[in-house]
C-alpha cells in the first residue's frame, strides 16, 4: 500500500496554497486599493482647502529615510536602495505647530529659528520666506 502523491498531506497542501495565495493577493491588493484612495482624499482635502500664509517658525526637522532590498535574477544578486522624504515642524503665532514634508531643495535652506512666512495648503507646503530682520 504506498501512499498517493495526491492524498494525505499531498491533498492538504493541494487545498491550503492556493488559498494562502488568494489571501496573499487579495491583501497585497488591497492595501494597494486603500492607500490610493486615501491619497486621493487627501489630495482633494488639500485642493479644496484655501492657501494661506502666516507668520511662522521653522521648530525642527527630520528625514525619514525608507530602505528598499531587491535581490533576483540568475545571478543572485543584491541590491540596496533607499529614499529621503524631509519633514519640517512650523509654530504659528497661536502656537500651534504643524508638520509638512517639504521639498529636499528646501530642506536644506531651513534652518531651526528661522522666523518668515509660511505658505501652505491643508497638508501641502507651499513655501516659506525667511524674514529679513
Amino acid at each position: 500500500m504506498g501512499i498517493s502523491p495526491f492524498g494525505g498531506f499531498g491533498g492538504i497542501m493541494f487545498t491550503i496554497v492556493p488559498v494562502i495565495v488568494a489571501a496573499g493577493f487579495i491583501f497585497v491588493f488591497g492595501t494597494i486599493i486603500v492607500r490610493s484612495i486615501r491619497g486621493a482624499k487627501e489630495w482633494k482635502r488639500n485642493n479644496d482647502s484655501p492657501q494661506l500664509t502666516v507668520d511662522a517658525a521653522v521648530v525642527t526637522k527630520r528625514p525619514e529615510v525608507s530602505y528598499h532590498n531587491h535581490s533576483g535574477g540568475e545571478a543572485h544578486m543584491h541590491h540596496t536602495s533607499s529614499s529621503t522624504v524631509y519633514y519640517a515642524t512650523f509654530e504659528v503665532e497661536s502656537g500651534d505647530r504643524m508638520e509638512l514634508r517639504v521639498p529636499n531643495k528646501e530642506y536644506g535652506l531651513l534652518v531651526e529659528g528661522d522666523r518668515g512666512r509660511l505658505t501652505f495648503q491643508g497638508t501641502r507646503y507651499l513655501g516659506f520666506e525667511r524674514s529679513r530682520d
